[in-house]
């Protein structure tokens, strides 16, 4: 019985790796895609390839996935970007964005999660939010002002970031998430790396101007309707107007 277990705990074990591998290398493909297959010239695909490295990835399969993304070679990625529009329980507002193969089968099954909420129409509530440049870091310099690193990096805001809220950052390290003009997202991600900051995220994405105040309760029945979304093999990212 104990070398069956030993077994089926290896198992296991291999499958969360492969699974953690598989998302990497498609955040890299995704990367290279929207981009290009140029990492210094390409912020999210830096950030993405750097994460990898960091996992242990191969790199390898960290250039099978920039070939294919950016549709050099024989394998070529064939993803739609679509976003959808609508608010969770409670009126969260929420962007959601997709990549999918196949429209046709994924747009119902969003609909489908979204009935104990409400999709809107496209442009229903992107005005609720701000489209930026976000940028996630951390140094293991803890007396680190992050106020300055922004300053210096140019970024528009900073704001301070823990491992709780994103497991990226090492609970022993000192985080920062950063907001700038979408245009500087690549000269602020290349700041960061070069004076200290090792870059988890760098994106262009979606900061809600306003969050309604919502009871634990409530909060936690947002919780759960985002993570059914999150959960959704095709859904890369959910913005919510949460705090």
């Amino acid at each position: 019985m104990g070398r069956q277990w030993l077994q089926a705990k290896r198992d296991v074990a291999n499958l969360r790796k492969g699974a953690a591998v598989g998302k990497l290398t498609k955040e890299i493909a995704v990367a290279a895609k929207l981009g290009g297959a140029d990492p210094d010239s390409n912020a999210r695909l830096f950030a993405a390839v750097e994460k990898a490295r960091r996992s242990s990835v191969t790199r390898d399969a960290i250039e099978r996935a920039i070939k294919k993304g950016a549709g050099i070679g024989d394998e070529k990625m064939v993803m739609e970007h679509i976003v959808f529009e609508g608010y969770a329980p409670h009126k969260v507002a929420l962007i959601v964005e997709v990549l999918t193969d196949n429209n046709n089968r994924t747009a119902p099954e969003i609909r489908q999660l979204f009935k104990r909420g409400q999709l809107g129409a496209p442009g229903s509530n992107k005005f609720l939010f701000e489209h930026v440049g976000l940028v996630e870091a951390h140094t293991a310099k803890l007396d680190a002002d992050i106020e300055e690193a922004a300053i210096e990096a140019g970024a528009n805001e900073v704001e301070a970031l823990t491992h709780e809220q994103n497991d990226d950052i090492p609970a022993d390290k000192k985080g920062a998430r950063f907001i700038t003009d979408r245009t500087a997202t690549a000269a602020v991600s290349k700041w960061l790396a070069q004076n200290g900051w090792s870059v988890v995220t760098s994106e262009l994405g979606y900061v809600p101007k306003n969050c309604p105040e919502l009871s634990d309760a409530d909060r936690a029945q947002v919780g759960e309707f985002l993570q059914e979304l999150d959960d959704h093999d095709d859904v890369h990212r959910v913005w919510a107007a949460m705090k």
